[in-house]
């Protein structure tokens, strides 16, 4: 398969997680949802390395670093996203989480890494307008911050910072270990860390309470997103300009877009599709400055 082929289907994949996601969370607890797709996606990534000859188990001194991704980036954000999806829409967290190439530049900028010019200064400011059209949906009255979908957007947005965190944590040890042997321990981890929680609230009898299309979704989420939408990325990046592949994320919010209205009839209004212009637009001017 082309690199960029895989690369768009990652896009994809990712794309359609958060209508997956909720359209399971509606059948099943948020943890439930992440332990078995940090399970599925483990085994997956597991099989992989074997079929390689490489082993899973990282090194001594990678075990902190891969601690912490699996905490950050797995359990941690894998419950907020899943929690916030039972307050607000597919759609909003589409556009929303846009905004990760956004808080990686000014944690970079904020680290020395790189320069904050007026370019990136624009489009900051035109993607942040945007995220303020989506959350209140155009209302300013202070009234909209008590919904419950406002809540979830926040949390959404909090999931983003957390993500660009993520992305800043775990970038030495992928490029050490390799971002398959690095995403499969980091997702062990997880499923680990959520193990006593999901034993104590859930149990395996929870998946037995599951539709067809709720088993499908699940199990979508597990193999594609957490196993193979990384692997295709990781394997893009290592083949083609990383400009080039970044650019395919402007197709995400898109992409959940069209997959909310046709798989789970969400509604989308103007206001919120005007937000989510404004932020990709503003995600465009900070990548391109």
């Amino acid at each position: 398969m082309p690199p960029l082929v895989g690369a768009f289907l990652a896009v994809v994949f990712w794309g359609v997680s958060f209508v997956a996601t909720k359209a399971v969370v509606r059948e099943i607890s948020p943890i439930a949802i992440v332990f078995a797709r940090s399970v599925i996606g483990t085994l997956l990534l597991a099989g992989i390395l074997r079929a390689r000859g490489e082993s899973m188990l990282p090194p001594r001194a990678s075990l902190g670093p891969i601690a912490a991704m699996g905490f950050v980036g797995v359990a941690f954000h894998g419950v907020l996203q899943a929690h916030a999806l039972t307050l607000t829409t597919a759609v909003n967290t589409g556009w929303l989480i846009a905004l990760i190439p956004v808080w990686s530049a000014l944690l970079a900028a904020a680290l020395g890494r790189e320069r904050f010019g007026p370019g990136k200064l624009a489009g900051l400011i035109v993607g942040f307008a945007g995220t303020l059209l989506v959350v209140t949906r155009g209302r300013l009255d202070g009234g909209v911050v008590a919904l419950p979908a406002t809540r979830g957007d926040l949390l959404v947005l909090a999931s983003t910072v957390n993500w660009a965190i993520y992305s800043l944590l775990g970038h030495a040890t992928i490029r050490r270990l390799g971002p398959t042997r690095a995403t499969a321990g980091a997702m062990l981890v997880g499923a680990l860390m959520l193990l006593p929680f999901f034993a104590a609230t859930d149990g395996p009898a929870v998946y037995a309470r599951l539709s067809p299309a709720g088993l499908a979704a699940l199990l979508f989420l597990g193999v594609a997103c957490s196993g193979l939408g990384y692997l295709f990325w990781y394997r893009a990046l290592e083949r083609v300009e990383p400009s080039r592949v970044a650019a395919l994320l402007y197709l995400e919010p898109l992409v959940t877009l069209g997959a909310a209205v046709v798989l789970i009839a969400e509604p989308v209004g103007l206001v919120s599709v005007a937000g989510g212009a404004l932020v990709v637009g503003g995600v465009a001017l900070v990548q391109r400055a």
